[in-house]
């Protein structure tokens, strides 16, 4: 069963040179269940596409449904209801926030969706400790190295159970050992979770752990 399916998509953004088309009549189906990859080179549309996909951005033209929902056709508050409950993001850069501690950065998604208070910290706290970091929960992101900081960014992906996780460049910023570290445990957290994950990247070795690998080159994916 398909969890996403893209057909025809298109998006381009306006520049003080004129338009630039990003994505060019692109499809794409990825079955539940499956690690796919999307490699390309830089500025070839890898995270424009996470983007559309996950809701932050919208479309010129065509259709993106993931599960039952046809987000193309969303409003702009349907798509962020949608987005904070189906869909998990890590980025390069983990944008966690500065003045809070890893277990209520972890909580952040829990209480925009309006959890009770238990429930969230719970819930981050299993998610921390999963990933290695039960005894920094109260330090803050600056005091957390750059694999710890994005251990807290995928669990905080992770806290409202998506069914979606979208990765961007998620070891781009790490030194090689840290960004295999993260590499396994983004395979093994996507087994756990039952997640279908699309993970844009340039590193060989993430693209090879991954079930499927497909190339962005010239707006559309082989």
């Amino acid at each position: 069963m398909s969890l996403v399916e893209v057909v025809g998509l298109a998006k381009s953004y306006k520049t003080a040179t004129g338009q630039v088309d990003v994505l060019r009549g692109l499809d794409l189906e990825v079955t539940a269940g499956q690690m796919v990859a999307i490699v390309g080179a830089s500025g070839v549309g890898k995270s424009t596409l996470l983007h559309v996909l996950g809701g932050l951005d919208g479309v010129d033209a065509g259709t993106v449904r993931i599960a039952d929902a046809q987000i193309d056709a969303m409003t702009d508050e349907a798509r962020v209801a949608f987005r904070n409950q189906r869909v998990g993001f890590v980025f390069q850069f983990h944008h966690l926030l500065p003045e809070f501690t890893a277990l209520e950065n972890v909580e952040m998604p829990l209480r925009i969706a309006g959890r009770p208070a238990a429930e969230r910290r719970r819930r981050a706290e299993e998610l921390l400790a999963r990933v290695g970091l039960g005894n920094r929960m109260t330090h803050r992101p600056g005091m957390l190295s750059g694999g710890e900081q994005q251990r807290v960014a995928l669990s905080r992906a992770l806290a409202a159970q998506p069914a979606l996780l979208l990765a961007d460049e998620p070891t781009g910023n790490l030194d090689e050992a840290t960004a295999a570290d993260l590499q396994a445990l983004l395979r093994d957290m996507h087994r756990e979770h039952g997640l279908t994950s699309i993970i844009a990247t340039h590193s060989g070795a993430l693209a090879a752990s991954c079930d499927r690998t497909l190339r962005l080159e010239g707006g559309r994916l082989t």
